[in-house]
């Protein structure tokens, strides 16, 4: 296990420039209204919420029939795969394997690292994205006019580990916990190669998986006075190439389908996949990440755990060439290091896609 990096104690004027994070501000005394800070105007632009359609629901991925099934059920279910990755970009995934016990000793640990004090959060704060700890609040405080109502670890977790030494035993807790995640996403990729006409290894040899960057996010929302002003998380997609999420129960999380965002209701012991900007560039657009974001409630916390895969830092993602038809269409997107993709995403802070906009050609 790599050393945990030692980061030095913050001076009393550097604390008092910190941010102040979101659950100290939803836990003070009398809070009736969203502060001016964190209140966002409703765009009339918006699309409408709804729930899930019962007969047009996100498809559901049984893992066990990829790994134990018998090949006419593995064909099947890659099929079923390579259809949700087209019209969705999401999937809910069952009996992947991971223990239920061990997804909610996670769970427990994030809400028992987000009560610590502040001082002790701020020992994990990082200085900049490619930190291999980072632990804040919003998304980049310093570039935002309004903030979010979320705090967040963010964790490198492959290929070397990295983790918060706070609290005790959580660090070895999840270290198993990628581990088991990080063989659910190679299979799954192994699946999803072959969905689009490629060997079962192409994904993971040309993204060099055996280097990825594994990054570990838990997110932090707190109950909200005023949640129609406020916003847990912006309309993104995410920049590696597959994500697995999971949270504590609690809803908030919403997906963009057919012009309207839809609720997402998790089953129980399950993962919710989605299609990651890397994944949109190798395939050149046939599986497209997709827009989604996580709202507030008044009552209770929500605690999200994500899962990041995506290539090596200095792997160039560019639009597979068996997939852009032989030579008769044109590549899609311009060929960009995974750690360039990554520092433009954080220094431009764009919106919905934004950056993966400015790569397309």
């Amino acid at each position: 296990m790599a050393a945990i990096p030692q980061l030095s104690q913050p001076s009393p004027t550097q604390i008092s420039k910190m941010t102040t994070y979101i659950k100290k501000v939803a836990e003070s005394p009398g809070l009736t209204s969203v502060p001016s800070s964190y209140a966002f105007t409703p765009s009339p632009n918006d699309q409408a919420v709804s729930d899930e359609d019962p007969e047009d629901s996100i498809p559901i991925i049984d893992f066990s029939l990829l790994t134990s099934g018998t090949p006419d059920q593995r064909s099947q279910v890659i099929q079923e795969l390579g259809q949700a990755c087209k019209d969705w970009g999401f999937f809910k995934l069952i009996n992947h394997g991971v223990p239920e016990s061990l997804t909610e000793a996670m769970i427990e640990g994030i809400r028992e690292f987000f009560n610590l004090t502040d001082e002790e959060k701020r020992e994990f704060e990082g200085k900049n994205f490619l930190d291999p700890i980072t632990c804040g609040t919003s998304v980049n405080t310093s570039m935002e006019k309004v903030y979010y109502w979320r705090d967040y670890l963010k964790v490198f977790v492959h290929p070397e580990f990295h983790f918060p030494n706070k609290p005790a035993g959580f660090s070895e807790l999840s270290l198993e916990y990628c581990k088991r995640t990080r063989g659910v996403s190679r299979e799954l990729l192994k699946a999803i190669s072959e969905s689009l006409g490629l060997e079962p290894f192409y994904i993971e040899k040309v993204m060099n998986l055996d280097k990825g960057l594994q990054m570990f996010y838990a997110n932090f929302y707190p109950p909200c006075p005023q949640p129609e002003l406020a916003m847990g998380l912006p309309p993104h997609s995410d920049h590696g190439i597959l994500s697995l999420v999971t949270h504590n129960g609690i809803g908030g999380f919403q997906l963009q389908h057919n012009g309207m965002w839809i609720n997402v209701n998790a089953i129980p012991n399950s993962f919710l996949v989605n299609i990651a900007d890397q994944l949109e560039i190798l395939s050149n657009g046939k599986y497209k990440s997709i827009l989604h974001r996580a709202v507030v409630n008044k009552k209770v916390t929500r605690i999200s755990l994500v899962i990041t895969n995506g290539p090596s830092l200095n792997k160039i993602v560019n639009p597979a060439p068996e997939l852009v038809n032989n030579g008769i269409d044109q590549p899609a997107y311009h060929g960009i290091t995974y750690k360039e993709y990554l520092q433009r995403r954080q220094s431009n802070s764009l919106p919905g896609k934004g950056n993966l906009d400015r790569i397309r050609i």
